[in-house]
């Protein structure tokens, strides 16, 4: 997904007011579908932290979190998106679920699953 870089000109105050408020409301509509999409992920913790523990493999996979760098910085820079700022994003989203598996497992071994 390319930027487009053309610069707008308007021919009025009200057409920039409106292409303001179209663009905050469809950015908001895009907000909403990633907290869905972050949500989604988290929740397939459960699998993997259940998965993991039963082939008794740690939490943190080095060569899986190093796969997805390189296939998220590949995407940022095909996309002219700033790389270093992607990924951070994919470093706390990889925490949240690294997270959210060391409490399934903390519960798991609670009794609770």
């Amino acid at each position: 997904m390319k930027s487009n870089s053309e610069i707008k000109s308007f021919e009025s105050e009200n057409e920039a007011r409106i292409l303001l408020e179209e663009s905050r409301k469809r950015i908001d509509e895009i907000d909403n579908a990633l907290f869905d999409l972050i949500s989604q992920r988290t929740s397939l913790a459960k699998d993997i932290a259940l998965s993991k523990e039963y082939l008794g493999m740690p939490v943190y996979d080095e060569n899986r979190e190093k796969e997805v760098h390189r296939k998220i910085e590949k995407f940022a820079e095909d996309n002219n998106l700033d790389v270093d700022v992607i990924d951070q994003i994919v470093n706390l989203l990889t925490i949240l679920n690294k997270n959210e598996q060391k409490e399934i497992l903390r519960r798991n071994v609670n009794g609770q699953y």
